[in-house]
């Protein structure tokens, strides 16, 4: 009994002294975590894999594209992208080598459909974006 009460006093000055410290500051950003508008970071179109490529040339000649659910209204629930007007971002596959479905990777582009304002790859279906540049 007497081993409970030292233990639970321990804790007690424990949390007391951390609360006396203040907030914890931030550790070094890791691999899931990401700035406050979702990009981690930008990527030119010519690092983009081949399939992506492709699929961003599709997009600045307004198709034809291979798969029905391309050009088809990204909702940015994970709210990773800028904000913008429902219909405002629109996704596009890019094929992934040895994936029997569309895979994880797409284009995302928000904006007029031939001359979109930005465009952003995923590897990771919406997991984390990155820029393309040109």
């Amino acid at each position: 009994m007497a081993r409970v009460a030292a233990i639970k006093l321990a804790l007690t000055s424990v949390l007391f002294a951390v609360s006396l410290a203040g907030p914890v500051p931030a550790a070094a950003k890791g691999p899931t975590e990401r700035p406050a508008d979702g990009v981690e970071t930008t990527i030119r179109w010519t690092e983009l894999p081949w399939q992506g490529r492709e699929t961003y040339e599709l997009i600045r000649q307004g198709g034809p594209f291979p798969y029905d659910k391309d050009g088809s209204v990204f909702f940015n629930r994970e709210r990773l992208l800028p904000a913008g007007k429902r219909g405002y971002w629109r996704e596009y596959t890019v094929k992934t080598p040895g994936s029997r479905d569309r895979g994880a990777r797409r284009i995302v582009c928000g904006g007029p459909p031939r001359q979109p304002d930005a465009c952003y790859y995923t590897a990771d279906h919406y997991a984390s974006f990155r820029k393309i540049v040109e």
